[in-house]
């Protein structure tokens, strides 16, 4: 499996899609089936993924992540042994790096970022626009693995401080967040996974469609044994069974004019994933998104996109943790 904290461009082309849903969906379905669900999908053999999306999505998403969990996270980093040496964060699917320039500058002490993804042209975005120093001034430092996250073992974790990612586990498997919990457990590390969709979405002023838009969204990306919206329950469950302690917050996207041009491209990709769900949809749907794209254009419009945030703490192991 590839998997990246960024959305998959159409083929050879930029993140924007056509001019109606149902285009948009049979011209870049990948794209398209990625829009709501916090950005990501594993992708096609061939494709990219598109910085594009993040940069639009990059403010929305600091907006949302849990700052509350932190303080639990600081504690427990701060009980390391070792700690004087410095941390090590693994960030898996790092994109170009939204999650280290969010969390690095919030935790104190020196860090050495590993960035895993499988695109080395987002790796090397990612260490270019990596921050250099800790919340406290201490430097950051980065490197990168290329390769698949969804077999990484406790061994390819070891030495590690921090498992972190976003928007990643709902293009998981059962199997994968199932390994991931493994492995965090097998090398005590803690693990911050941030922005996974919940299935629920909230548009105002409602539109009788909504409803219908938004299942035949979740039913779409419950594809291929991705877990979509049911991802966050079952790391719950899965972290819990290695006798992990999780605790959950909300991290939802509040959209509104500060944000129209990510509104306008969440909403295509959302509309397009339905109608390449329910093709028969998709006649009323070209309607419903002309609606949607005019209301948010003139400024009327406002999404909350609803995601949840974990922390899963391990027992301690008498490593690193």
């Amino acid at each position: 499996m590839t998997t990246s904290a960024d959305m998959t461009a159409s083929a050879g082309g930029p993140l924007s899609v056509g001019g109606t849903a149902a285009a948009g969906a049979s011209a870049s379905g990948a794209a398209l089936s990625m829009a709501g669900r916090g950005g990501d999908t594993p992708a096609p053999e061939g494709h990219q993924y598109a910085p594009q999306w993040l940069e639009l999505r990059e403010s929305a998403d600091a907006d949302a992540r849990a700052a509350d969990l932190l303080d639990p996270l600081r504690i427990r980093l701060a009980n390391l042994p070792g700690r004087a040496t410095g941390l090590t964060v693994h960030d898996l699917g790092c994109g170009t790096g939204s999650m280290g320039r969010w969390l690095a500058p919030r935790l104190d002490g020196a860090q050495r970022w590993v960035l895993h993804d499988q695109d080395p042209n987002l790796l090397r975005l990612a260490v270019a626009r990596a921050p250099r120093a800790a919340a406290d001034g201490s430097p950051v430092t980065v490197s990168t693995r290329r390769g698949d996250i969804g077999r990484l073992t406790a061994d390819d974790l070891a030495g590690a401080s921090l498992v972190t990612a976003s928007a990643l586990l709902d293009v998981l498997t059962r199997e994968e967040i199932e390994a991931l919990a493994a492995a965090c457990a097998g090398a005590g590390v803690p693990a911050l996974l941030t922005l996974s969709v919940v299935g629920r979405v909230d548009v105002v002023p409602a539109h009788p469609m909504d409803t219908e838009i938004a299942e035949a969204f979740n039913a779409h990306q419950r594809a291929s044994d991705l877990l979509g919206p049911d991802a966050i329950t079952t790391a719950c469950e899965a972290f819990a069974q290695q006798g992990a302690t999780v605790r959950v917050h909300p991290s939802p996207w509040q959209l509104d004019t500060r944000h129209t041009a990510l509104t306008e491209e969440w909403l295509r990709g959302w509309v397009g994933a339905a109608c390449d769900q329910r093709p028969e949809l998709t006649g009323r749907a070209d309607a419903y998104l002309r609606d949607r794209l005019e209301a948010n254009a003139a400024g009327e419009l406002r999404v909350v996109v609803h995601h949840s945030d974990l922390l899963a703490l391990p027992r301690p192991t008498g490593g690193v943790s």
